[in-house]
């Protein structure tokens, strides 16, 4: 189901009724960009962040998955977006057992439009630092520091980006890419 809203505030209202009437159901919210196309700025991380979680999340849903309500506005619908298939090709899933190599995982950064960084800051960003990559997917609120002992990754943990200290540990997670289009 589609709900168009008008702006942001009433989204979070509709978001905040649906959530108490209708428990069962999964609320998405699908944020249009904070600029018009073709403009000389780029749409903030966070809200390309926020629109690449919600469409990779409506193409890699399982049959006979729950419902799901999407919140969106005007704006945001008549934005052109790559097709499903694009984003559902795109999203791995990460974890010791997956055997993901360092060098595989710094391919797919590139190609899927993370920047490299000294520091890891905002969605988008990675690092590389010998055996340890830090990055920050789209579908995190903290970035990730990924530990890899030789070619082989050994452990996932969560960290604050400003105090570089690890928060908690991960078994896996699902790396979506950062930007809608893909330069390939």
């Amino acid at each position: 189901l589609l709900v168009v809203a008008r702006d942001d505030r009433r989204i979070a209202a509709l978001a905040a009724a649906l959530a108490f009437f209708a428990e069962d159901v999964e609320i998405v919210e699908f944020p249009a960009w904070d600029c018009l196309p073709y403009d000389r700025v780029s749409p903030r991380p966070d809200i390309v962040a926020r629109r690449i979680h919600t469409l990779t999340k409506l193409a890699t849903r399982p049959p006979g998955a729950p419902p799901v309500v999407v919140l969106t506005t005007v704006s945001a619908v008549i934005q052109r977006v790559a097709p499903p298939a694009k984003f559902a090709e795109a999203v791995r899933e990460i974890s010791p057992k997956a055997g993901i190599s360092r060098d595989s995982l710094i391919e797919y950064l590139e190609r899927y439009g993370y920047g490299r960084a000294e520091t890891v800051m905002e969605a988008g960003d990675y690092a590389v630092r010998g055996g340890i990559i830090d990055l920050f997917a789209p579908s995190h609120d903290m970035p990730l520091r990924l530990d890899f002992f030789g070619d082989t990754l050994d452990t996932i943990r969560s960290f604050d980006a400003l105090t570089q200290r690890t928060i908690g540990t991960l078994d896996s997670f699902q790396l979506e890419p950062i930007g809608e289009i893909t330069l390939d």
